[in-house]
C-alpha cells in the first residue's frame, strides 16, 4: 500500500548524516559488506563528502516522510562510448525495511528518471543481484532487463 501522502524526494543535507548513516549501513548489510567485510570507513566518510561536494558527479536522494528518512538513492553520471549525453547510473538503493511496499523505492527510482533527464541524459541503468527478488518485482515495473551479465575481478 503507498504511502499517504507521498514521501518528500530531495538531495542530501549535510545536516542529514546521522539519519542517513542507518540507511547506508543497512543497504551494504544487506549486501553482505559487514563484520569482516565491511566497507572501510574512509570509504563511508568519503562517499559522503562527495555527495556535499558540487564538482562531483555522484549524488544523492533521500525519502523523507513525517521528518524521517525512509530510503536513499545514490546515482552518477559518467560518459559512455556509445552515447553523445552522459549516461546516468544507479548505484546504491536502499528503502528501510519497514517502508518496504510503500512506493518509497519507485518514488526515488522516479526522482532519480527526473535528475537524469534535466541532466541531459538518455539513460539510467542499474545492477542488482539475482537474488533480490522484491527488488526486482519493482525494477520490471519501472525499467526494462538489459539482458547483460556483470564481471568483474577484484584487484
Amino acid at each position: 500500500m503507498p504511502m499517504n501522502p507521498a514521501p518528500r524526494i530531495r538531495p542530501v543535507a549535510a545536516a542529514d548524516l546521522a539519519a542517513w548513516r542507518p540507511l547506508w549501513d543497512g543497504y551494504n548489510a544487506f549486501y553482505g559488506r559487514h563484520g569482516d567485510t565491511a566497507l572501510a570507513e574512509e570509504v563511508s566518510r568519503t562517499t559522503w563528502s562527495r555527495f556535499l561536494d558540487p564538482a562531483e558527479p555522484v549524488h544523492a536522494l533521500v525519502a523523507e516522510h513525517e521528518g524521517r528518512l525512509l530510503g536513499l538513492a545514490h546515482f552518477l553520471f559518467h560518459r559512455s562510448t556509445t552515447q553523445l549525453g552522459l549516461s546516468c547510473y544507479l548505484q546504491d538503493l536502499f528503502t528501510a525495511p519497514d517502508a518496504r511496499g510503500r512506493g518509497v523505492g519507485h518514488a526515488l527510482i522516479e526522482a532519480v528518471y527526473r535528475r537524469a533527464g534535466e541532466a541531459g541524459s538518455p539513460r539510467v541503468y542499474w545492477q542488482t543481484h539475482e537474488t533480490n527478488g522484491s527488488a526486482m518485482r519493482l525494477y520490471d515495473q519501472v525499467a526494462e532487463r538489459s539482458g547483460f551479465v556483470v564481471y568483474r575481478k577484484l584487484l
